[in-house]
């Protein structure tokens, strides 16, 4: 979308008018800068201990999960949610 300088003497556009200018500006080239391309990652494997693996294999048990797979990936995405929002809350806190 093409930058639109706000001035002092404009009101705050609503979401209603941002949207009307976002669709009338989609079919203009100039509107928006260059595309990038984005690559997914190369899937990685990863190994534990085979006692960790027994551990995990009981709680995804317990915990229904039908492939224990599946229970340590929701694991880990839940974990590294948990991380990456408390990295950024510790950087906001830093650079106040």
């Amino acid at each position: 979308m093409k930058k639109r300088r706000k001035t002092a003497s404009q009101p705050k556009p609503t979401q209603e008018q941002v949207d009307r200018l976002v669709t009338a500006e989609a079919d203009e080239d100039s509107a928006w800068q260059k595309a990038i391309v984005v690559r997914r990652p190369k899937s990685t494997s990863l190994s534990i201990p085979a006692e960790l693996a027994a551990r995990a294999a009981f709680l995804a048990r317990l915990h229904r999960e039908s492939r224990v797979d599946k229970w340590v990936e929701r694991i880990v995405r839940e974990r590294v949610e948990i991380e990456e929002s408390a990295f950024t809350a510790a950087k906001k806190t830093h650079a106040s």
